[in-house]
């Protein structure tokens, strides 16, 4: 059995102190050999750093994975050349630094990891559905266990992807939406699948912000900025259990623990 800790939108310092401290509490209750973390909000809520990347790969993650705020930080772009532990939604453009889809390498096998971004009520791109294919397609032949996660914002999307990879993918995540969902279940062909992995940041927040600045755009229609809050933070993911022979999915239980104050 391979055991993977699949974790949802890391926002700003809360989040990743939650992801630190969350991710040692979880490891010294259970084994898992695999840590893929969504890390587009990271730095200040907006994107990525490649210092920022090294930190969570210090503190214990295998693959990171980007989204709409992919290019925030400019820097990131150089350093996905080189950093292969990094995956971009593999439906952008051909021209895009980076790479859709990674292989990790675990004493029970290996796992891939492949990554798109939705169309509904997103930025234009390409086809997820098509592009997802293709990823499955260029990975190596050890490859038996693959965790695919679509980030978009259209729950109808994200349950279309699922279906569309059953049986041909051990575990489908949504992410994006900051707000875990509870329709984990595991499909007829043995996929796991959530529609959202929810935020690892603060909780008292609106998706992670300072609630006042998001109240007053709500209601005035003004412009304003949107600082990360502070306060409490959860860590919000999934645990899964995949079978390493057939690539099934066992189980899939919600994590949502409060860490931090």
């Amino acid at each position: 059995m391979i055991r993977i800790l699949h974790v949802g939108d890391v926002v700003g310092s809360p989040g990743r102190s939650a992801f630190g401290l969350g991710l040692a509490e979880l490891r010294a209750e259970r084994p898992i050999d695999v840590v893929i973390v969504n890390a587009e909000n990271s730095a200040g809520g907006r994107g990525l750093t490649p210092k920022l990347a090294d930190a969570f790969f210090e503190a214990g993650a295998d693959i990171l994975t980007l989204g709409d705020h992919a290019w925030d930080q400019k820097e990131l772009m150089p350093h996905l050349s080189s950093e292969k532990r990094i995956v971009r939604p593999a439906n952008f453009t051909a021209a895009a630094p980076g790479q859709g889809y990674a292989e990790v390498q675990t004493a029970t096998g290996v796992v891939g990891v492949l990554q798109v971004i939705g169309r509904v009520f997103m930025h234009p791109s390409e086809c997820p559905f098509a592009a997802a294919d293709r990823a499955i397609q260029r990975f190596s032949p050890a490859v038996r266990v693959i965790i695919a996660e679509i980030h978009a914002e259209a729950t109808s999307e994200k349950i279309a992807f699922g279906r569309h990879l059953d049986g041909r993918v051990s575990s489908v995540a949504g992410t994006h939406t900051h707000v875990q969902t509870a329709d984990e279940r595991i499909l007829p062909g043995g996929t796991a699948y959530i529609s959202d992995l929810g935020m690892t940041g603060p909780t008292e927040s609106v998706l992670g912000r300072s609630i006042e600045p998001v109240l007053r755009k709500f209601r005035t229609g003004l412009p304003g900025t949107f600082p990360v809050a502070t306060g409490p933070a959860a860590l919000q993911g999934v645990l899964l259990e995949i079978d390493e022979r057939t690539g099934k999915a066992r189980r899939i239980e919600r994590v949502n623990r409060v860490l931090t104050s």
